[in-house]
């Protein structure tokens, strides 16, 4: 498996990531600023998660707002659905249809409701887990403490004075980085790895693999680095400082997985440091299963999915996606759980704080609003089509009340003199194309009353 050691090279993904990327990088800037040293990583992710969650807040409250409005109108949709339950022609679909439609309409709601807020936060969310699921790639400070380079594209060159310029400059490199990322104690080390070190890679892309293979790594994956590249400890000693002292949050190094530290105690069970570190490993997934749940039970408070279409199947994912990242929690590196925890942290803070608000709202005020909005939508998109419907009614009534002005007499001799300009019409005109199109049917017509 491969991870994905410099930014994340998505079409959609990628830009996103870059721009939370650029976000969080100074947000680690302005710590290290504050502090006067170095930031803390931990730290910097969960300002990153309160800041993006207060932006996306808006559209949190306008999907709650939908929910409370689907509560109220799904008994009418019901209705319809059982009405025309097992009615499967094309009329019954049809009428269901405009049925469903005119109670949105009564709601002031569109069907696709909260879609547009899921599809602007999804991205978003997804491109925050690749940052925090590569630090260094995004974060300069951290990059660093691996990687000192000066130039771009062909003039890249990295210093000597930095642990990838020694790795690096050893010989046989790539044989022996790539044998070292497919060893067994680095696929435990740091789960997935990235074997596509190569000669055709640029100096500056081989770089960057290594950086990231060096942040993941465990301390036994560590030690086995040294005996690879023959590193003294003059040299990878203060790297790790560095590393730990960016990474630690609460006791536990970021870049780790819980599953390594409990693994790593019971091993060696008598070691009382080691069972520390597995407890506190322990609480990031089972924090992670508790946030989440209480913040989808917050969530849904004032919401009774059961009366909501695939109500029942939502339940059943509600239950479901806080025991899939309590599972994945063990695998992947703390800085991910830290992440999730802080989130489902937020969500229920803002959740609390909607519920309050929306509680005091009056659902036929906001009925009334709504179907406000859509009708100054309706008729400014609609304004050209009622032109049109106007001008069309206004030019049949004209012609109606030409006609009827008409006597019997005055309308077979216009009727005649229109005959005579079709006669006459260019063989190549529309209008003599229109004659042929006619003498076509009437002689069809005329065999047709013959043959009967």
């Amino acid at each position: 498996m491969d991870i994905v050691l410099t930014k994340y090279p998505g079409a959609i993904l990628g830009p996103i990531a870059w721009v939370l990327g650029i976000v969080m990088n100074g947000i680690y800037e302005f710590l290290c600023l504050i502090s006067g040293g170095e930031a803390n990583v931990g730290v910097t992710i969960i300002i990153l998660t309160i800041i993006i969650y207060t932006a996306l807040y808006p559209l949190t409250y306008k999907q709650q707002k939908f929910s409370r409005l689907s509560q109220k109108m799904n008994p009418e949709i019901k209705e319809i659905q059982a009405k025309y339950q097992g009615r499967r022609d094309q009329a019954s679909m049809q009428k269901m249809q405009e049925e469903t439609q005119a109670v949105y309409q009564k709601y002031g709601v569109s069907p696709t409701g909260s879609c547009l807020q899921l599809l602007i936060q999804m991205p978003i969310l997804f491109a925050l887990y690749r940052v925090f699921y590569n630090i260094p790639a995004y974060v300069n400070k951290v990059k660093e403490i691996f990687l000192i380079s000066t130039g771009t594209g062909a003039d890249f060159k990295v210093s000597m004075d930095c642990i990838v310029g020694k790795i690096m400059n050893t010989n046989g490199f790539l044989a022996k980085m790539t044998g070292f990322v497919t060893n067994e104690t680095v696929r435990k080390s740091i789960a997935q790895v990235n074997a596509n070190f190569a000669a055709t890679n640029t100096v500056e892309q081989n770089a960057n693999y290594v950086v990231d293979v060096l942040y993941k790594l465990n301390p036994d994956g560590r030690a086995l680095l040294e005996k690879t590249f023959s590193l003294t400890q003059s040299t990878v000693q203060p790297v790790w400082d560095k590393l730990d002292h960016v990474n630690n949050f609460v006791g536990l190094n970021i870049s780790d997985t819980p599953w390594y530290h409990i693994t790593n105690w019971w091993n060696d069970k008598g070691n009382t440091v080691l069972l520390g570190l597995a407890i506190l490993a322990l609480l990031i997934p089972v924090l992670s299963y508790i946030t989440q749940m209480l913040s989808i039970k917050i969530g849904q408070a004032a919401i009774n999915n059961a009366d909501q279409p695939g109500g029942n199947s939502m339940k059943v994912m509600n239950l479901l996606m806080p025991l899939m990242s309590f599972v994945i929690c063990f695998s992947v590196p703390v800085g991910l759980g830290i992440y999730w925890i802080g989130s489902a942290v937020v969500r229920t803070v803002q959740m609390l704080y909607m519920n309050k608000k929306l509680d005091k709202i009056n659902l036929e005020d906001l009925i009334a609003k709504n179907q406000e909005k859509q009708k100054k939508k309706r008729e400014k998109m609609g304004i050209r089509e009622d032109q049109i419907r106007s001008n069309a009614a206004l030019s049949t009534k004209s012609n109606t009340e030409f006609s009827s002005s008409l006597t019997e007499e005055q309308r077979e001799e216009l009727l005649s003199k229109a005959n005579e300009v079709k006669k006459q019409a260019r063989p190549d005109s529309m209008a003599a194309k229109a004659n042929l199109v006619k003498e076509f049917n009437e002689r069809n017509n005329k065999q047709g009353e013959k043959d009967k």
